[in-house]
C-alpha cells in the first residue's frame, strides 16, 4: 500500500483520533456492523487505560462509549497476549455497570453494556474470527428458555435477560483470511491489513477512508505513529521467538522424558546400566539416580 492509500490502524486511531466526536462515525460504523443495528454514539466515557506514555505498547486500547440508548460500550484493543484474559473482560463490564449506577438509585437503572475485544493475538481454539456471548437462561430438564413476565406488564416493562445482561463479542483479527464482500469481511481487513476499498459502503469505513489518511496527519503525528508500528512489528518478533524457543524447549524435554521412560522398562527387563546406557544415551550416573 503506498502512502496515498495508506490508513491509520484502528489501535492509533482509537487512542487519539477516534476520541473526537466529529470522528465518531467510525466507531459507530464498527458497532452497527457487530449489533446489526444502528448505534449513535453521543460521547466517550473516562477511560483509565488511555495512556500515551512512551511504553505503552504493551498495554491494550479502551474506548469507553455511551450510545443512544443510554447503553454502555467498551471497545478493547489487545496486542498481546494476557494470561486472565476472559476474566479481565468480565471485571472490566462488572465495572462499567457499578460505576455508572448512583448509590440508592433503583436497578432499574442498570445499563447495558456491550464489551467489544479486538485480538491481534491466538485465544483459544476455534475456526471463527468473530465470537459472540450473551447471556440466557435455558431450563435443565425441560431445555425452554426463561421468559420473565409480570402481571402489571402495562405498568411495569420487564426487560429479557439479553436486553440487562452484558454481552461480548472477541474478535480474533488474525484468524480473518477471506476476501471483505460483506460490510464485517471489509472491517476485519481493514483491522488486520489496513485495507479499506474505494467504493465503501460498510458503516464507519467510508468515514475512516478521509479522517483516518496517514497523509493528513502532521510530521510529529506521523514520527509518533510510525514509532508505534514498529513497536508493535518489534513486540511480535519477540512473541514469536518465545513461541519458537518454547516449542523448542518442549521438543528438548519430550525427547529427555522418553529416554527416562525407555530406561526405566528396560531396567524392569533385568538390563544393567551398561546397555541400557549405550541404548538410551543416559548417563550411568543418571541411571544410578533413575533407580534409586
Amino acid at each position: 500500500m503506498n502512502d496515498c492509500n495508506k490508513y491509520i490502524r484502528f489501535d492509533w486511531a482509537a487512542k487519539r483520533m477516534l476520541r473526537d466526536n466529529a470522528n465518531f462515525g467510525v466507531l459507530e460504523g464498527l458497532v452497527t456492523v457487530l449489533l446489526n443495528e444502528e448505534v449513535k454514539i453521543i460521547e466517550l466515557l473516562e477511560s483509565e487505560s488511555n495512556q500515551d506514555a512512551r511504553d505503552d505498547k504493551f498495554n491494550r486500547v479502551d474506548i469507553k462509549a455511551l450510545n443512544s440508548k443510554n447503553e454502555i460500550i467498551i471497545v478493547e484493543i489487545q496486542q498481546s497476549r494476557e494470561l486472565y484474559f476472559l476474566e479481565r473482560i468480565l471485571y472490566g463490564s462488572a465495572k462499567a455497570i457499578t460505576e455508572h449506577i448512583s448509590l440508592g438509585e433503583k436497578y432499574d437503572k442498570v445499563r447495558k453494556v456491550y464489551s467489544i475485544n479486538i485480538l491481534y493475538f491466538d485465544l483459544g481454539h476455534g475456526a471463527d474470527y468473530l465470537y459472540h456471548g450473551k447471556v440466557s437462561f435455558v431450563g435443565v430438564h425441560k431445555h425452554d428458555e426463561l421468559k420473565i413476565t409480570t402481571k402489571e406488564e402495562d405498568v411495569i416493562k420487564i426487560k429479557t435477560p439479553e436486553e440487562i445482561f452484558p454481552e461480548y463479542f472477541i474478535i480474533r483479527v488474525n484468524e480473518f483470511n477471506d476476501v471483505a464482500k460483506t460490510p464485517l469481511e471489509e472491517w476485519m481487513d481493514y483491522l488486520k491489513n489496513g485495507n479499506i476499498k474505494d467504493d465503501t459502503t460498510a458503516p464507519g469505513l467510508s468515514e475512516a477512508r478521509t479522517k483516518l489518511q496517514y497523509l493528513s496527519m502532521s510530521r510529529q503525528e506521523k514520527s509518533a505513529y510510525d514509532k508505534h508500528v514498529e513497536n508493535i512489528m518489534v513486540q511480535n518478533d519477540i512473541l514469536d521467538t518465545a513461541k519458537m524457543e518454547g516449542r523448542a524447549e518442549g521438543l528438548k524435554e519430550g525427547i529427555e522424558q522418553g529416554r527416562l521412560e525407555t530406561a526405566k522398562a528396560l531396567h524392569q527387563m533385568g538390563l544393567s546400566n551398561e546397555p541400557i546406557a549405550q541404548a538410551t544415551k543416559l548417563s550411568i550416573e543418571k541411571l544410578k539416580e533413575l533407580f534409586i
